[in-house]
């Protein structure tokens, strides 16, 4: 505009380094482009017109809190005649009047984690995993342990419950695997860890954990009560890990294992992978972090059960069976979560997988059919009505035995020809071949035969070897003592 002043458009345009065109359009109007466009206006009526300030104002100040799609029902209530349609375009007019003018919402802070001083502690379900123990669908979640400054994780497959026995076990064999401690330990609000009835942590800690805490040198906290983005660090690390979990079961191609060991080490390996990747994160950490004990504490609680007369004791709703030899005797317990360790006096005398209550509340059992089967053998009929009949029967096969022995030879029978059944699984020690044998017999549509089966298992004959014993002369020993005399 400046050249334009004393030269014709055309030449003031190709001064400024424009095309003849353009210097003539902006002779004609100054204004830029932008400024040239006029708003757009609606393109229908507003739907919302007649109800937006009268009533949704309305709702929104008296419930701030209230979701669009609830007042967008409440709107279609009172106005049968509202469009479907105008549900998006309630939602969009509501989070743009909260931007403006709602109430204040909660901010996150971001947080920076220094090497060595916390660790996290978590449970977490994975039944979506579908892992399955010898074709049984596993019931179980994992403890997650994690390191956020250098993302060290820790996994440990639980059996049980949120418990102590749990949350003690997995966060001492993670402290050991790291091999060093952090100054701080952060869980939620376990019941295990926390008795929950003040909001003072130090003053609402159970005894156990407090004990767990001073033996390592940590300090507890916790996070606010429902407060789950508090423990972010962990919390976002459980669906990783499930991920991750996920993926390397459709690799293996089979989400079935052969027992529970094969399942703990198969989420070991996933875990130690994503360890080795933080490797050098880790390594730094560890510098951080304060020296083991010279010892591991008790990850186990202990307590005193009496062995009843049935050859067994009930502990936790759930009944036991021992070896008769214990009867009358008091057993020192040690409960952990997948296992129970049996002590009489300071001597080990066995273990035991650890039962769970039923659903419905009734009484769990674990029973071994090798305690009782001696005396069983001499009172047959009491398996008839055995309260733990159906956890006696060691694989489904026994049971299914049992069940057509009954419907085909009466109760006296079947009870005698199933007890010597069992008898034979544990005098030969053939419990799985039995088993083929008996599911094999029972497809054929036969009924079981002892006297066939005690054939077949029976021990095989075998011949004793020839043993040819050539006696040397007695004349020998005479050279002998010359030998030594001339020695002499």
């Amino acid at each position: 505009m400046k050249y334009r002043n004393s030269n014709p458009a055309c030449v003031a345009g190709a001064k400024a380094g424009f095309s003849p065109a353009t210097a003539y359009r902006l002779d004609r109007d100054a204004r830029l482009p932008s400024h040239k466009q006029t708003p757009r206006g609606r393109r229908r009526a507003d739907p919302l017109a007649d109800v937006w300030q009268s009533e949704v104002i309305v709702m929104l100040e008296a419930a701030p809190g209230v979701r669009p799609v609830a007042i967008f029902e409440e709107l279609c209530r009172r106005h049968p005649d509202l469009g479907a349609g105008t549900r998006r375009t309630l939602e969009r007019r509501v989070r743009s009047w909260r931007a403006v003018n709602g109430p204040d919402r909660e901010v996150i802070f971001r947080q920076e984690h220094p090497p060595g001083r916390m660790g996290l502690s978590d449970f977490t379900e994975v039944a979506d995993l579908g892992v399955t123990i010898a074709g049984q669908l596993l019931d179980c979640r994992l403890y997650h342990f994690r390191l956020p400054f250098s993302g060290f994780e820790h996994a440990h497959v639980v059996l049980g419950g949120e418990s102590f026995v749990a949350l003690a076990e997995g966060l001492q064999n993670a402290l050991w695997a790291l091999g060093g401690v952090p100054e701080q330990h952060r869980s939620d609000s376990l019941s295990a860890a926390f008795r929950n009835l003040d909001a003072d942590a130090k003053a609402d800690l159970t005894r156990r954990y407090e004990a767990f805490c001073a033996h390592y040198g940590m300090i507890p906290t916790r996070n606010n009560p429902g407060v789950s983005h508090e423990n972010g660090s962990i919390e976002s690390s459980h669906g990783h890990l499930k991920s991750k979990l996920a993926d390397a079961l459709l690799l293996r191609g089979s989400r079935d294992f052969d027992d529970l060991s094969g399942w703990r080490g198969f989420v070991d390996e996933i875990v130690a992978r994503g360890n080795v990747r933080n490797a050098k994160r880790i390594d730094q950490e560890r510098m951080a972090l304060k020296e083991l004990p010279v010892r591991k504490t008790a990850d186990y609680e202990e307590v005193n059960v009496e062995v009843t007369s049935s050859s067994a004791f009930t502990l936790r709703k759930v009944f036991y069976s021992v070896p008769s030899r214990l009867i009358g005797h008091r057993l020192r317990v040690r409960l952990y979560d997948d296992r129970l360790e049996c002590f009489q006096g300071s001597t080990p005398v066995l273990n035991l997988r650890r039962g769970r209550p039923e659903p419905n509340g009734k009484r769990g059992h674990v029973v071994d059919y090798r305690h009782v089967i001696h005396s069983l053998r001499r009172k047959p009929m009491a398996l008839l009505n055995l309260v733990y009949r159906d956890q006696l029967f060691p694989r489904r096969a026994f049971a299914s035995a049992f069940e057509a022995l009954l419907a085909a030879l009466g109760e006296r029978l079947a009870c005698r020809a199933m007890v010597g059944i069992l008898a034979l699984a544990h005098e030969r020690g053939c419990e799985a071949e039995l088993a083929f044998a008996l599911q094999a017999v029972l497809d054929d549509g036969v009924l079981p035969d002892l006297a066939a089966l005690i054939e077949r298992f029976r021990p095989k004959d075998a011949e004793l070897p020839v043993v040819v014993v050539s006696l040397p002369s007695l004349a020998i020993y005479d050279g002998i003592t010359t030998t030594v005399g001339e020695a002499a």
